[in-house]
């Protein structure tokens, strides 16, 4: 598995821009390493940034995916690559004010029955498999916005 990336390998496995990661970068989110003045991102880096895309597609600002981000550092002792194993499931689930971490479905849906408002859910450890596979080249790199995301959005513009 490839222990480091540019900035260039990061955009293309996660189709964000290389502004936005660069401000990233710039506002503490996702600090990668320096080689001279080029960024090197680790897998853990590029782990982080596929939970973060997964995050701001269901409408995290960056201030919550910070506190997200934080939050799991607290959960894990260690970064997210290196917590989840490859048999683990875990979940995060979002009210827009609580975080849970689950790891069963029981918990799971206990708190989705129990919610009073609309609850986002990320499967974290399928976010950690599918970068892996990706990079391992058992899969095809994705999008952080789908593509059907991005063409409505030309279609608002157009209109």
């Amino acid at each position: 598995m490839q222990a480091s990336f540019t900035s260039l390998d990061i955009v293309r496995l996660t189709g964000i821009s290389a502004r936005q990661l660069q401000w990233w970068d710039e506002r503490g989110i996702v600090v990668p390493s320096r080689l001279g003045h080029r960024r090197v991102y680790s897998f853990e880096d590029l782990t982080e940034v596929a939970v973060i895309c997964e995050l701001r597609r269901k409408g995290f600002s960056l201030q919550r995916v910070r506190q997200v981000i934080r939050f799991l550092e607290k959960e894990f002792g260690k970064r997210l690559a290196e917590a989840v194993s490859g048999s683990s499931s875990l979940h995060l689930l979002s009210d827009g004010r609580s975080l849970y971490l689950e790891t069963s479905p029981e918990q799971i849906v206990d708190i989705l029955a129990n919610s009073r408002q609309p609850m986002f859910a990320i499967a974290l450890s399928e976010t950690v498999r599918r970068v892996k596979a990706v990079v391992s080249g058992r899969k095809r790199p994705g999008r952080c916005v789908p593509e059907r995301i991005r063409s409505a959005r030309k279609l608002q513009v157009n209109s």
